[in-house]
């Protein structure tokens, strides 16, 4: 997972320079009084999520699969845990039954 948001941050750091660079040679338009900043994150912001969709496929899918594995084994550990919590209600209503059933 660490892995494919380092690529991803670098995909956009990548754009990031490349729109800097065209916009401050004047290829691509500035932004309006301050906003030249923000203009310049938002069009590499635009410009790195298509190309990260494509070019990050494969390791979109390995993270997903290891996220997968994580909630499964999380929920396995939960349902053990759940077994055992019955089994000890179980035993101490067993145990408070024939204690009952003695004294009676």
């Amino acid at each position: 997972m660490l892995r494919y948001t380092l690529m991803r941050l670098g995909i956009f750091a990548g754009c990031l320079v490349v729109v800097w660079g065209l916009v401050y040679s004047g290829v691509a338009p500035r932004g309006l009084g301050d906003s030249n900043g923000m203009w310049i994150i938002l069009l590499a912001l635009v410009i790195s999520a298509p190309i990260s969709f494509v070019v990050l496929r494969k390791e979109r899918d390995r993270a997903s699969v290891q996220i997968v594995q994580r909630v499964d084994r999380v929920k396995a550990n939960l349902e053990a845990s759940r077994s055992q919590e019955d089994d000890v209600v179980d035993e101490a209503a067993k145990s408070q039954g024939q204690a009952s059933s003695r004294a009676s």
